[in-house]
């Protein structure tokens, strides 16, 4: 977000700060415009590990940070704006952009959101598809833990994530489908090619998709977050995830069953972030925590994080589930000032700090308590592109 210093609203002037910038490449990455003048998407390149992320999303951060003072601006990163209003928004003169407002209307013009995106490289079209339907039952978590969006147009929504409320009104969003193998992911995509409904497969929107022509499987559930130290533990979290599914041992329980407990524990996590109760399938149709679920989820991803070299970021991982997201946070700033504007200055100030937090040496002990009860290679989809 790009934000006034005094009044802490939303400006639209990122095409002045992307033409500071020489066109939008920043170190190793690059930034580049979105939707609204308002807004700057920040991209690192492609990094093996999280601590090559760590290192370019941090000098990518400060270059940003540089560039936004330069231009008497404020830099703010979180899920929703908490006070500003849609219709004040300038439109990014882009066709592309033009085209996505043209074709869903509404949902799009009022889509004053922002959002955390991961990439993660797999081998092959069938492990892609292998970790889309392992990471679907952790939606709820990366919900929770990057939520940071409780207000929309200056008020308290009772939600943690509003931004996954106002998302869930544009069309081929939410959940992904639970596909039996990548044939079937295609075959879907060739489908509404051939009708006219979309594009290309860019055009799905999903919390977690595919994407053939980098190779890589993309999580977009998160909402955007303030902290680098919360970007790298996410990411983290989201790799060791994906390492563990990529080779599953069991087929999907009941599949129907399960794709409906995935969308109820979202919901969960929309509404209550890293408080929520959600429905343990395991128990009989009991409930669990889901702090208490991503705790015990650490614990069984300790052989992967040790593989990739990640348990430092999962250790505070650990420390972020036990003090709360951003969107606590930003509540308790509005509580103590009885003001909106206080939420908004305490994004900005998480956004712009730029020392890491120190790290632990040893790993902790993290469970607590236990559960309770197509045809189209124009497009991209060729199997190969996944090698």
């Amino acid at each position: 977000m790009l934000l006034d210093p005094a009044t802490l609203d939303l400006v639209q002037r990122a095409a002045a700060v992307l033409a500071a910038a020489g066109g939008g490449a920043l170190a190793g990455g690059s930034i580049s415009s979105e939707l609204f003048q308002s807004e700057i998407e920040v991209q690192t390149p492609v990094c093996e590990t999280v601590a090559a992320a760590e290192t370019e999303l941090r000098q990518l951060r400060l270059r940003l940070q540089e560039l936004v003072h330069d231009a008497g601006l404020v830099l703010g990163s979180a899920g929703t704006h908490p006070f500003a209003y849609y219709e004040h928004q300038q439109l990014t003169d882009k066709a592309r952009y033009r085209s996505i407002v043209d074709a869903v209307q509404y949902p799009a013009r009022r889509e004053l959101i922002f959002g955390l995106h991961v990439h993660v490289g797999v081998g092959d079209p069938e492990a892609a598809i292998a970790v889309l339907n392992g990471l679907r039952p952790h939606i709820c978590d990366l919900v929770a833990l990057s939520a940071s969006s409780p207000f929309w147009r200056g008020t308290p929504t009772g939600l943690r994530s509003t931004r996954q409320t106002v998302f869930a009104t544009f069309p081929r969003s939410g959940v992904p489908p639970a596909f039996g193998d990548y044939a079937e992911f295609a075959a879907f995509v060739a489908l509404l090619e051939r009708a006219g409904v979309l594009e290309d497969y860019t055009r799905i929107w999903w919390d977690i998709r595919p994407h053939p022509r980098l190779g890589t499987v993309e999580v977009r559930a998160m909402d955007a977050v303030g902290r680098v130290e919360d970007v790298l533990a996410i990411a983290a979290y989201i790799q060791a995830l994906a390492r563990r599914s990529a080779h599953p041992q069991t087929r999907p329980w009941r599949p129907a069953l399960e794709d409906q407990v995935v969308r109820e524990n979202k919901w969960q996590a929309v509404r209550h972030g890293l408080a929520a109760q959600i429905v343990d399938p395991r128990a009989g149709g009991g409930s669990c925590s889901l702090s208490s679920r991503i705790l015990a989820t650490l614990d069984d991803l300790v052989p992967a994080a040790e593989e990739l070299g990640t348990l430092p970021h999962l250790e505070h991982l650990e420390r972020l589930v036990r003090h709360g997201s951003g969107a606590e946070r930003q509540l308790a700033a509005y509580e103590c000032a009885g003001d909106v504007r206080a939420a908004a200055r305490s994004i900005a100030e998480e956004t712009d700090s730029t020392d890491p937090p120190p790290r632990l040496t040893n790993r902790v002990a993290w469970r607590t308590e236990p559960a309770r009860t197509g045809q189209d290679s124009s497009r991209a989809l060729a199997r190969e592109r996944f090698s």
